[in-house]
């Protein structure tokens, strides 16, 4: 095998380079992947523009977190897996031994390790990956329907942090990919979705993934009112779900939900910014906020039985595929994009997006 790959390394704030690199080599308890398919990704989208990421990554470092794959190299002592086999490994992995991790919040852990490097043609897995958040993929699902596993993780574990029950009335505000995969997992719970979008071409787009009811909101004066008029007798959504993550809408979704309701706030928006929530509302109300952050290993498991029994409709969320070459000027022009047209998650395939 050749010693040298292609991949996408970033370096600073819009400053992603496709380099030579050499191919990783797995350590005892690793395992190398070829990959497959690579997605995009907002919190990728993110990192791009601000040129770095807290928690999961400090440029120069190869760039990408949603992949799948097949084995191509074994370390010592992988028994689980073998040359061969076709595997979508998630981003990271819990310790499962400091405090939050023995309470049940493995999203929160301690020690999270986090694994980039998926838009390029090899990465290597960390043991801990391996062994807590590696998964065959079956025969018949295409690369791409396998990597929506991570993201679609964290929408099951915040569908399940909001406690919705079948039947029940949820909000969704938002139409990028978080917000579709929120409308189809709830359409697939048994929820009744209403969604809050802003574009024409949203609107479709939100009824495809399971939305009964749309509203949009620059052909709405008031939004909120609009919304809560679709909820049964006017009193509210049992639920809403943020995915926006903006001042506006996160005051939106506390104003949009029921008396007893559950507010998400899965939209995350930057660092010191501030809303202003009616106190009185909240207390007398008995309204939950919540918000939710990452994946479990039990929720990735949840996501990917969600798309190997194809029940999830991956094939609907792949709206692009260009590849390893274009990944510069992919997230160039995702930087530049204004709207108008249905993408929601783009495929990079290392040896050319197939026709």
């Amino acid at each position: 095998m050749e010693s040298r790959m292609k991949a996408a390394v970033l370096y600073g704030s819009e400053d992603l380079r496709l380099e030579c690199i050499d191919i990783p080599k797995a350590r005892a308890g690793e395992i190398v992947v070829q990959i497959g398919a690579a997605l995009t990704c907002g919190t990728d989208l993110k990192v791009y523009r601000r040129g770095y990421h807290a928690m999961m990554l400090t440029p120069p470092i190869p760039f990408g977190h949603e992949l799948a794959g097949t084995v191509t190299e074994i370390g010592d002592g992988v028994t689980r897996f073998k040359l061969g086999d076709r595997v979508v490994a998630l981003n990271s992995a819990p310790c499962d031994a400091c405090y939050f991790c023995r309470r049940g919040q493995q999203n929160l852990c301690d020690d999270l390790l986090f694994n980039n490097g998926a838009y390029a043609e090899y990465i290597r897995i960390p043991a801990r990956i391996v062994e807590k958040n590696t998964l065959h993929i079956p025969d018949g699902i295409p690369f791409e329907h396998a990597a929506l596993t991570e993201p679609l993780a964290c929408v099951v574990r915040g569908l399940e942090e909001t406690e919705a029950r079948p039947g029940d009335t949820m909000v969704v505000i938002g139409a990028g990919p978080i917000g579709l995969m929120f409308m189809h997992v709830a359409e697939l719970a048994g929820q009744n979705v209403i969604a809050v979008v802003k574009r024409d071409d949203q609107v479709a787009t939100a009824r495809l993934f399971g939305a009964r009811q749309v509203v949009q909101t620059t052909a709405t004066q008031n939004v909120v009112a609009a919304t809560r008029a679709l909820t049964p007798e006017g009193r509210g959504a049992d639920s809403v779900i943020e995915a926006v993550a903006t001042p506006a809408t996160w005051e939106w979704a506390v104003d949009m939900v029921r008396k007893g309701g559950v507010v998400n706030f899965f939209g995350g928006p930057p660092s010191g910014t501030q809303v202003q929530l009616d106190t009185n509302r909240l207390h007398y109300g008995d309204i939950t906020l919540k918000a939710s952050f990452h994946h479990t290993p039990a929720t990735c498991r949840t996501a990917f039985d969600l798309i190997t029994s194809r029940r999830f409709r991956s094939e609907e969320a792949i709206t692009g595929r260009v590849s390893l070459d274009r990944v510069r000027d992919l997230f160039a022009g995702m930087m530049r994009r204004s709207g108008g047209s249905r993408e929601i998650k783009t495929a990079v395939f290392p040896e050319g997006a197939p026709r």
